[in-house]
């Protein structure tokens, strides 16, 4: 299912983003849920969560969420809350979804907005040798798991339609190996 048509009670509490130009430069804040629904240009920030075997931690997504729900993506996804910076936002993402608490998430790289990440300028950070326990909050993350390289190969190829497709987007790019 790409869209549930139920809608969360956090998008009904009003969550706001700030909506950018082609420059990344703030414009306005309107809710999530219409930037969504409106294809706006916006922020979000990803955290991928490697163990010490190189393998990636993947949540599968709370059956409640709007967009994609129960599918598997990366480790943790947020949009950066009004004047907040993308390395805070990392940070706040890790503790809220994953209990999560990290001193200096790396960064990796920053995508463009564009059709392929959902209109969102993508700042994607990462956490190397994780030895610390996740502890997913079911509000937003069903369950969670390390894979390897090869398994997420095997997922990419075989069970696409059970990712999100930032998740396929990424590994396409290249993105989705541990250091």
């Amino acid at each position: 299912m790409i869209f549930n048509k139920k809608k969360p009670a956090h998008i009904e509490g009003g969550h706001f983003v700030e909506v950018v130009d082609d420059r990344n430069h703030p414009l306005a804040v309107l809710s999530k849920d219409i930037v969504h629904r409106q294809l706006l240009k916006h922020r979000s920030v990803q955290a991928l969560v490697f163990n010490p075997e190189k393998k990636i931690y993947l949540q599968k997504r709370n059956k409640s969420k709007q967009f994609f729900p129960g599918r598997w993506d990366v480790s943790a996804r947020t949009h950066p809350k009004v004047g907040e910076s993308s390395y805070d936002a990392a940070l706040r993402v890790l503790y809220a979804e994953l209990q999560l608490e990290i001193d200096h998430p790396q960064f990796v790289r920053f995508l463009p907005a564009c059709p392929e990440t959902g209109f969102e300028y993508v700042t994607i950070y990462a956490t190397y040798r994780n030895t610390q326990p996740i502890k997913p909050n079911t509000n937003e993350v069903s369950e969670g798991y390390y894979y390897s390289r090869e398994e997420l190969t095997c997922l990419i190829r075989e069970f696409r339609e059970l990712l999100t497709p930032n998740l396929v987007t990424l590994w396409e790019a290249g993105l989705l190996i541990g250091n």
